[in-house]
Parts: C-alpha cells; sequence; structure tokens
C-alpha cells in the first residue's frame, strides 16, 4: 500500500468510497422506524448552540496505562514520541499528546490512540481512510469536556500507527479500541465514524460486549474493503444518526449511506443530506454549515452517550 499522505486524503477516501458504492448499490428513498426521519440541510440560520455539560468524575481507581511498542509508525515524518515513549502524530497538540497510549489489534499491529475524559460513558470516534486522528480531535476535546471518557485511534497504515501493507482488516482497528475504552472504565459505548472509520465502527460495535447507546455515522459506505456493515446496523437498535453531503461523489456516498439508514434496527432514527457536500468530518470543519453540523453532532451524542 503506498503511503498516504494528508494532500491526497480527501482524493483517497472518495476512491475507496466509489469502489464501495460500486459493490452496493443503494435502496432508494428511506424508509423505517417509527420515529424515522430525513432531513436536508440548506443555507439558512444556523441551528441551536450546544446545550447543558457533563460533570467530570472523580475519585476513579486509576487504570495500569498500556506500555509503549517498538514499531514503525505509517508516517514517520509526521510522529513524534512522547515523554513516557507512545509515539502520536504531530497534528496532536503537545499538551494533549500525554493522553496518548498504543494499542494492539487481534492481529498485532500497533496503532497510536488518544483516550480523553473519564467516566462510564464511552464514546468512540473512528476517522476516514487517508485522514488522521486529528480529525475528531475537535469533538472528541469537546465531548471529554463535558464528561465522557472518549477514546480516538488512528488507524494502521496511517500517521502514528504502524503500516499494514493489506490494509484489510480495519475492522479489528476499532475492535482494538473499543476494548480499550472497557479497559479503562467505560461501561456503556456511543459509536461514532466517518467514512469507512463508520462502517467499522457498526461491525465491531455490534459485536462487542459493552451496551450500545447510541451510533453516529458521517458518509460512510455500507462495505469497505471486507467489511460489510450491513448485517451489524440492522442488529443496533439504540438511537442512530446518519449524515450525508448530496453532492458527496456524485450522489454514490448518499445511496451508500441510505442503505445503512433502510437496514438499521433502530426505532428513532434520522437521516439528515447536507448539501454542500462535503465528506465525513470535513462537514465539522470546513462547510458552510459546519457550526450547525458541529452543534447537531454534540447534542446528539450528549443527548444519547449517557445511556
Amino acid at each position: 500500500m503506498r503511503r498516504i499522505r494528508p494532500g491526497v486524503a480527501g482524493l483517497v477516501a472518495a476512491a475507496g468510497l466509489l469502489l464501495a458504492a460500486c459493490s452496493t448499490p443503494g435502496q432508494g428513498a428511506p424508509t423505517g422506524g417509527t420515529h424515522a426521519t430525513t432531513d436536508r440541510v440548506a443555507s439558512g440560520p444556523a441551528a441551536e448552540k450546544d446545550g447543558g455539560a457533563g460533570g467530570k468524575r472523580t475519585g476513579e481507581p486509576r487504570v495500569p496505562a498500556n506500555p509503549p511498542a517498538k514499531y514503525t509508525p505509517s508516517w514517520p515524518d509526521r510522529t513524534v514520541r512522547t515523554k513516557a515513549g507512545y509515539q502520536v502524530d504531530t497534528c496532536v497538540p503537545e499538551d494533549l499528546r500525554d493522553k496518548a497510549t498504543t494499542l494492539t489489534t487481534g492481529d498485532g499491529y500497533h496503532l497510536s490512540a488518544l483516550v480523553l475524559g473519564d467516566g462510564p460513558d464511552g464514546v468512540l470516534l473512528d476517522h476516514e481512510q487517508g485522514y488522521s486522528i486529528c480529525s475528531w480531535l475537535e469533538t472528541g476535546q469537546r465531548l471529554a469536556a463535558k464528561g465522557f471518557r472518549v477514546l480516538l485511534p488512528e488507524y494502521r497504515s496511517h500517521g502514528a500507527s504502524e503500516k499494514d501493507e493489506e490494509n484489510g482488516r480495519i475492522d479489528l482497528d476499532a475492535e482494538a479500541a473499543l476494548a480499550e475504552l472497557k479497559r479503562v472504565g467505560a461501561e456503556r459505548v456511543f459509536l461514532a465514524g466517518a467514512s469507512c472509520g463508520g462502517t467499522t465502527a457498526i461491525v465491531a460495535g455490534e459485536a462487542q460486549p459493552l451496551p450500545v447507546t447510541g451510533l453516529l455515522i458521517m458518509s460512510s459506505p455500507a462495505v469497505c474493503h471486507s467489511v460489510d456493515a450491513v448485517p451489524s446496523v440492522r442488529r443496533i437498535t439504540a438511537p442512530s444518526l446518519f449524515v450525508v453531503g448530496s453532492g458527496d461523489m456524485e450522489g454514490a456516498v448518499e445511496r451508500e449511506v441510505r442503505t445503512l439508514y433502510e437496514n438499521s434496527g433502530a426505532r428513532d432514527k434520522r437521516l439528515v443530506v447536507d448539501d454542500d457536500g462535503f465528506h465525513g468530518t470535513d462537514m465539522l470543519r470546513r462547510g458552510r454549515h459546519r457550526d450547525r453540523m458541529v452543534a447537531m453532532v454534540t447534542e446528539f451524542v450528549e443527548k444519547h452517550a449517557r445511556g
């Protein structure tokens, strides 16, 4: 696998989604649960800003840290080592690098990750292929400040994580992240992912033992590489929000997200189609509707992640 550089991240992610769209055709207009809704986000007044705040929990027993591991990072020129010996992407601000840890996947690869916040309410934030751990970082910091324990893994072959030439078992990356959330004290988990990160969050999240409190999908294909999320999303009954840009890959990504939405097992589910056309977490960082999207996502996670 060629090394993926930030300058071509959007092209890499879009190419992967095009392949997924070709392998999994869309299924038309949304149907489904009792509380299923579809919204179109267009230019207009901004949505309400974030509301509420969760109290930070104290007095929890200290969980021993994972030991640092020796491995070659995928992007050496974008990787630094912390004082504790962990490798972390240079996009992570210096004041957060002490939150870095190393995860080991079921097939033996090492991943760089950040653990933010504390408490029993866990949130998984899985990034797009071709992007870095920092694509979700602002969201992760915001949720940690509201009292959630947030885990941000950096996928294999990305950033400060170990390179996998085949890059096929990315579901194991999400699996390792969820196992770490449980290990450090999460008692329930909210699943969130962008692009293929959402695909893997569905599959790994449905299979792990913690109660799933909610699901957030942004621009995710129904199938990514060999990971098919349709059977798993049928079994996730927690409140679910599916977000996609209408012009992303000329509508191919919207068809993919609709496939997940239509197959969702949630009674309370919502499909939001944004007319900006940005992909994944770019909707939270670059689009005209950025503030509205950030408020919507934060409100949804905060409402449901506490179980």
